[in-house]
C-alpha cells in the first residue's frame, strides 16, 4: 500500500506560514532594534548638547579669568608706588611746616634759606606729579568727604557755610585714588540768620 501523500499546495501553504512567521519575528526585532537606536541616539544628542554647554561655559570662565588677570596687572602697575609715595609724603608735609614756621620770609639771613626749602618742596611735588600724584590743596573750595577729613567746624560769618577755612595737613590722590584725604577746618552754618527781605 501507498501512503497518501501531502498535496503540493499544503506545503506551499506550511512553507509559507512558516516564512510570514520567520518575517513578523524579524519585524520584531528590527523594531526592537529601531526603538533601542532611537534611545541610543537620543542619549548621544543629550551627551553632545551637555559638552557643548560645558564648553561654552569653560570658554566664558576663562575669558573672566583673564580679564581679571588684566585687571589685576594694570591695578599693580598703577598703583605700585602707593606704599613709597605714603613713605615720602611726610618729607612734603615737613617742607611745608617749615615754609609756615617762618615768621618773616624776606629777612635777610632767611631768605636764601627759604628759597632753597621752597625748591626742594616744588622739586619734590615735581617729581610725585610725574608719577600721577597729585595734591589735593581745598582751601576756600566746599567740603567733600570723599577727598577731605573734616577736623573741626568753626563759625565764620564771612565764609560759606561748608566751605574749607584751613587746611591743616594737604591731601594725595594717586591715579584719581585717594592716597590720603586732606584734613581742614570747615565753616559751620550760621544758625541764626536773618530774614532781610522781611
Amino acid at each position: 500500500m501507498t501512503e497518501p501523500q501531502n498535496p503540493p499546495v499544503e506545503d506551499e501553504a506550511i512553507a509559507a506560514a512558516a516564512e510570514q512567521a520567520a518575517v513578523e519575528a524579524h519585524a520584531a526585532d528590527a523594531a526592537v532594534d529601531v526603538t533601542a537606536l532611537q534611545a541610543t541616539i537620543e542619549q548621544l544628542q543629550q551627551q553632545l548638547a551637555d559638552a557643548k554647554d560645558q564648553t561654552l561655559r569653560t570658554a566664558a570662565e576663562m575669558q573672566n579669568v583673564r580679564r581679571r588677570a588684566e585687571k589685576d596687572v594694570e591695578s599693580a602697575h598703577k598703583y605700585a608706588l602707593e606704599k613709597f609715595v605714603n613713605g615720602v609724603l611726610p618729607i612734603a608735609d615737613n617742607l611745608d611746616r617749615t615754609l609756615d614756621a617762618v615768621p618773616d620770609r624776606e629777612a635777610e639771613g632767611v631768605k636764601p634759606l627759604v628759597e632753597g626749602v621752597e625748591l626742594t618742596r616744588k622739586t619734590l611735588l615735581d617729581v610725585l606729579s610725574r608719577f600721577q600724584v597729585e595734591q589735593i590743596d581745598p582751601l576756600g573750595a566746599p567740603f567733600d568727604p570723599q577727598f577731605h577729613e573734616a577736623v573741626s567746624m568753626v563759625e565764620n560769618p564771612s565764609a560759606e557755610p561748608n566751605s574749607v577755612l584751613h587746611v591743616m595737613q594737604k591731601g594725595y590722590t594717586l591715579n584719581g585714588r585717594l592716597l590720603r584725604a586732606a584734613m581742614v577746618m570747615v565753616a559751620k552754618g550760621n544758625a541764626k540768620k536773618i530774614d532781610e527781605t522781611a
